[in-house]
């Protein structure tokens, strides 16, 4: 798959690296010759310093016979025009980085697509709804819904409370349990468990289940102690901090810490009214506790620097917070952030990375996500008529070692798979895949 990505900058470096572990014909573009030094003898890619937007320069990376176009450089106006030229060069599909909520709205989609641009990706936005989305489950560390929530994914910490710790997994219920543990974390290996392995203590474990069964889960996980969060503090005013004060559900009190007081003021305009702003440093312990610290369900660090949010997330947790959530851009960085226990860590790059990932798999996928700490993604794959996948049970399917299936949704009603399960043409199914697996995935549902 010939695969172009204009702009070298965080997200397109990532995705670059990526891409090219699988193997994929990649070009990186880029005007700035400093983005691109070393990616092209570090990785398997070629490099081209040139404008995004400049015609001859689409022409001489062969955009014409580009099965993929991306653009993801800082300007969304850039991003916008260059996948309009790539396309009426030849490209065959192309996605744009956008900042602009209201490019996303479904009446405009086939006003962009016309124009040349197939699909449009908001980093800010969807790392806002996995905010929001952690800060409705203070107990778990990552939540995904598929199917519009007819089953989930739930990624959760074990403490010492938890019930299933040292059981052999055969022996927590056999097929009568309602959940099915797809994946554990534990140190800085992922395992896709049989029925022999055993939770341990500080492991991270991923339950597939339906919506009801959340309580039980939280229950055999030792969480039931776990305040709710009604009380948010986020320190950082960036976009994704605005993004996830206008995403969090109406009982959520929110107060907002920007130590610059012209952002300050642009907050003020860009928030509802029952969104506090306040002007400080959300380092000062002395600020976090006149603003109630102590009195608050989580903290949320949003500023441009990870060491800075991960630092701040220790502090809120010795203060009290039950919920602490960091971004976290270095990649790098991010097992740091697991060892020290500080919560939901959140990355753009591999957000952005998973939905952009989706549309190169050719079988019919209608969400991937990239778990965070694990090295791994989970897929919403819909089973083909006369796939693979349909042809025999589940148990005899031969899937190769590192991919599991998680459960299925059929007519709308999420269901969990054992061995015997038969997959019909038409059902959802969940796949978790570890490292780069979710291609070898793929052939069983084309």
């Amino acid at each position: 798959m010939k695969i172009i990505i204009a702009g070298a900058g965080s997200v397109g470096t990532h995705l670059a690296k990526l891409l090219s572990d699988e193997k994929q014909d990649i070009i990186l573009m880029d005007e700035d010759e400093s983005k691109l030094a070393g990616m092209d003898s570090n990785f398997d890619l070629m490099t081209v310093c040139a404008s995004p937007t400049s015609i001859s320069a689409l022409k001489d990376a062969d955009v014409a016979n580009a099965d993929l176009f991306i653009g993801v450089t800082p300007e969304e106006s850039r991003n916008m025009t260059a996948c309009m030229l790539a396309t009426n060069l030849g490209a065959k599909k192309t996605v744009a980085r956008i900042d602009n909520y209201e490019y996303l709205l479904p009446k405009n989609k086939e006003f962009f697509e016309k124009l040349g641009v197939d699909s449009l990706i908001y980093p800010e936005m969807l790392a806002a709804k996995e905010i929001v989305d952690a800060l409705k489950m203070s107990w778990i560390r990552q939540w995904w819904e598929f199917a519009g929530g007819a089953l989930v994914l739930v990624g959760t910490k074990m403490h010492e409370t938890a019930e299933i710790l040292n059981i052999p997994l055969k022996n927590l219920g056999g097929r009568e349990i309602p959940f099915h543990i797809v994946a554990i974390k534990r140190g800085d290996e992922t395992i896709i468990p049989r029925g022999d392995d055993v939770i341990m203590l500080n492991d991270i474990v991923y339950f597939t289940t339906t919506k009801k069964y959340i309580p039980y889960i939280r229950k055999i996980s030792g969480k039931e102690n776990y305040a709710d969060v009604r009380n948010v503090i986020i320190m950082g005013g960036s976009r994704i901090a605005v993004r996830t004060s206008q995403y969090v559900p109406d009982y959520m009190q929110v107060k907002i810490i920007e130590k610059d007081i012209n952002r300050c003021n642009k907050l003020t305009e860009q928030v509802d009214d029952r969104i506090m702003i306040i002007n400080g440093d959300g380092r000062d312990l002395s600020l976090l506790k006149e603003e109630g610290i102590v009195n608050t369900e989580a903290f949320v660090a949003l500023t441009g620097n990870a060491e800075t949010n991960i630092l701040a997330c220790l502090a809120a947790k010795q203060m009290g917070v039950p919920k602490t959530v960091a971004e976290v851009e270095n990649i790098d960085y991010i097992r740091m952030a697991e060892s020290l226990d500080i919560g939901t860590v959140i990355n753009k790059k591999k957000i952005a990375a998973s939905h952009i990932y989706q549309m190169m798999l050719d079988a019919d996928v209608t969400n991937v996500k990239c778990l965070t700490f694990s090295n791994s993604d989970v897929g919403e794959f819909i089973a083909k008529q006369g796939s693979k996948i349909t042809k025999k049970p589940i148990k005899d399917m031969g899937l190769p070692k590192g991919i599991t299936i998680g459960g299925m949704i059929r007519e709308g009603e999420g269901m969990l798979v054992n061995g015997n399960t038969q997959i019909l043409p038409g059902d959802h199914v969940m796949v978790f895949c570890l490292g780069d697996m979710i291609k070898k995935a793929e052939i069983y549902f084309n």
